[in-house]
């Protein structure tokens, strides 16, 4: 093989990207609510290991070590999310000022260190009091929010200037309300729908009252975990990508819902959620659309005779993620794979952008999530502690020459974020996954920088990796 060399402009934004409740810990202090997560860990077989996010990664309490951290890896953004039970314990009414308080900290800490903030208002932290009212499935909630992005902007809007309404949807529509995989841990189909359609008008809701909020002139934008399907059968792909990402890309991007979806769902739903208005209300300019990639999925509608085969990548509780669509079967990947058992496949990232870029050629991207678990092993030699993590730095020099590619080919990328700056709690799977750049030790809160820290340290710095041909 040989070697070419690929380079990102002195613009192109580097960094990476935590939540809230994967790292934050401090649960219960200083006026914060609880969350749906806080609940659905509390419950038991609900997480690896009864693992809850009860102490996390302690940056509440660490929050300017965490900083300097970021300032030693050169970060130019770092993408962090606001906890809306901290902001307001019950979801509406009373704010809390010590939540504000750590955000403020937060925000001047990054700016006095010369690092961007990306503020995503909503990683899937719900306020455990609204859930109680219904949650995403009702309708209020999304009024609800918008309330939640007026007050945290006019808060923060003078010195945040790139916000994101919501992380992952389909994670919190199909995953929380179909599969029972995630908080608030419900399996059922037609719940799952409404959710999706309540979080898609929360998104467009929000993404007024930002503009309206904030004294500076705000960059808003959502992020959404694109589903790359892949195999022989087209109509399985079409249904997977119809309700899997354009369920989200049309409402928001072109206002409507597209018409297989609505058949598809039939069955399910008759979506009489959707009312007059909705759709204009969803339909909000964004300045860019954020990518989430990690993988892709093999599909096949089930021939009613063979094995079922349901490996989508996520964990069985019982429900589908695929409500309308429960014949889908999903194959096994080929490999390599990352410790999550998510295959490798940078090419995939290329064509992810590519496609995007066609669909929606005004609106530019940025990755805002890609990274990769693997178990990490800590080297003492004398009092140096250290963690060479040659996979990690493998797949990350793969993925950003994948996405140098795509701009080669004329893709408006904006940026990139690593997944994850420190290892965390990985929801369901506790912390028995390893995503960080950062090493954290949870019984002493420890941080060590991993090779692949350093990498991105080096690639920020010089703007340029070298990437294997013939990939």
């Amino acid at each position: 093989m040989t070697s070419t060399l690929a380079t990102f402009p002195s613009d192109f934004v580097l960094g990476a990207a935590t939540a809230s409740f994967q790292i934050e810990g401090a649960a219960a202090e200083d006026g914060r609510g609880p969350s749906i997560w806080d609940t659905f860990s509390r419950t038991p077989g609900k997480t690896w290991n009864g693992d809850t996010g009860d102490v996390a990664a302690d940056h509440y309490h660490r929050l300017e070590s965490d900083l300097d951290l970021m300032a030693e890896l050169g970060l130019d953004a770092y993408r962090f999310s606001i906890a809306w039970p901290r902001i307001q314990p019950q979801g509406s009414g009373r704010v809390e000022p010590r939540g504000l308080a750590f955000y403020d900290r937060l925000v001047d800490g990054l700016l006095e260190r010369g690092i961007r903030p990306i503020a995503t208002l909503y990683h899937w932290d719900l306020p455990q009091a609204l859930e109680d009212a219904n949650g995403w499935v009702n309708r209020e909630t999304a009024f609800r929010f918008e309330e939640y992005a007026h007050l945290t902007a006019s808060h923060l809007g003078d010195r945040v200037h790139t916000w994101t309404t919501l992380n992952e949807p389909w994670c919190s529509a199909y995953l929380g309300y179909g599969s029972g995989a995630h908080a608030p841990g419900r399996t059922d189909g037609a719940e799952a729908l409404a959710a999706v359609h309540h979080l898609n008008l929360a998104h467009g809701l929000a993404v007024s009252a930002i503009r309206s909020a904030a004294s500076n002139e705000p960059e808003v934008s959502v992020t959404l975990n694109f589903h790359v399907p892949r195999g022989d059968d087209a109509e399985a792909k079409r249904r997977v990508d119809a309700l899997a990402n354009r369920a989200f890309t049309s409402p928001m991007l072109l206002g409507r819902y597209d018409d297989d979806l609505l058949r598809d769902t039939a069955s399910v739903t008759d979506w009489s959620f959707v009312e007059d208005g909705d759709l204009a209300r969803i339909h909000q300019p964004i300045d860019f659309l954020g990518v989430n990639y990690y993988s892709t999925v093999t599909v096949r509608t089930w021939d009613g005779v063979s094995d079922r085969v349901k490996n989508d990548g996520h964990k069985d509780m019982g429900g589908s993620p695929w409500p309308g669509s429960t014949d889908i079967d999903f194959l096994p990947q080929p490999g390599p794979y990352t410790d999550m058992g998510w295959n490798i496949a940078p090419d995939a990232l290329e064509d992810l952008l590519v496609s995007l870029s066609e669909q929606f050629p005004d609106l530019p991207l940025m990755i805002t999530e890609n990274g990769a678990a693997f178990a990490d092993t800590v080297s003492v030699d004398g009092d140096k502690k250290s963690v060479d993590d040659p996979d990690r730095v493998d797949y990350l020099r793969r993925h950003f020459a994948a996405a140098a590619r795509a701009m080669a080919r004329g893709v408006d990328l904006r940026g990139y974020l690593v997944w994850s700056l420190m290892d965390n709690f990985e929801w369901g799977y506790g912390y028995s996954k390893r995503f960080g750049i950062v090493f954290v030790d949870y019984e002493t809160q420890e941080r060590i920088i991993k090779g692949s820290g350093r990498w991105l340290a080096d690639l920020i710095e010089h703007r340029q990796i070298d990437e294997l041909s013939g990939e």
